[in-house]
């Protein structure tokens, strides 16, 4: 790991919703240009913990934190931070695809439009270079004006992922981005994950054992304590954590024995 540069160092973070702690000391790095799983049962802030890295979980309630998220060298919760911005360098791809009601060619101008001016042979370039990044313009491309509402699941998810992509950012966040597609579709954002990684810094959090052995460099196992706050019980190269884990309680996990 000694020549990976962090593009995201997450330094004892606990997150609280209101009171209610959920999360607790999580310390990890998220590698520049490299594909980080997080795995666990159900409850133990998988999605929490993501949405902690661009602030989207602001959105949904009122929110402490405690420790440091730092993206580059910069602690994103120090006052003043940008979020717009933020979020813009930091992209979230949701588990239930959320496109826009508009056409596949608003969708993935949205961000741009709202970022600043764009004269339209540009936003054109820009369309059609995100909708290749997400390996969906062969499909698309002569229906560029027709609702988006009418694209399959797969293809919904896929646009998505290129209305991220619009805007360049750093990092990819995916809070479990398969888990309504069927094997094709799942496939293919799979695929669509392996070419992204040379442009990309992606963190994905999934259910599936067998889609983080597939896709991931780096996997975090997490789990809870008997006071049911989330914590981070291992760390490692994706191989090591699936095959050589040094936690009883990661290899219960991963063999199925539990979770």
């Amino acid at each position: 790991m000694s020549n990976l540069i962090p593009a995201i160092k997450v330094k004892n973070l606990s997150f609280y919703y209101g009171i209610s702690k959920v999360i607790e000391g999580i310390s990890l790095d998220i590698y520049q240009n490299q594909v980080t799983a997080i795995i666990g049962p159900s409850g133990c802030g998988k999605s929490t913990f993501i949405k902690t890295l661009n602030r989207i979980s602001e959105l949904e309630a009122t929110v402490k934190v405690e420790g440091q998220v730092e993206f580059f060298g910069q602690n994103i919760y120090d006052p003043g931070i940008n979020l717009n911005r933020l979020r813009r360098k930091i992209g979230m791809v949701f588990q239930k695809p959320n496109p826009f009601p508009m056409s596949i060619y608003e969708n993935v101008a949205y961000g741009m439009k709202i970022a600043g001016r764009y004269r339209k042979i540009e936003l054109d370039e820009i369309v059609e270079s995100a909708l290749k990044g997400a390996a969906l313009w062969n499909e698309v491309k002569d229906k560029l004006n027709t609702s988006a509402l009418g694209l399959s699941g797969g293809q919904q998810q896929r646009l998505c992922i290129a209305r991220a992509l619009a805007v360049k950012p750093k990092v990819l966040l995916m809070d479990e981005p398969c888990s309504a597609l069927d094997p094709i579709a799942t496939m293919k954002v799979e695929e669509l994950l392996h070419s992204l990684r040379s442009e990309l810094t992606i963190a994905i959090v999934t259910h599936n054992m067998q889609q983080a052995t597939r896709v991931s460099d780096f996997t975090a196992f997490f789990s809870t304590d008997e006071s049911r706050i989330g914590q981070m019980v291992e760390f490692g190269d994706t191989t090591q954590i699936f095959r050589n884990p040094l936690d009883n309680r990661t290899r219960d996990y991963v063999s199925g024995r539990f979770g």
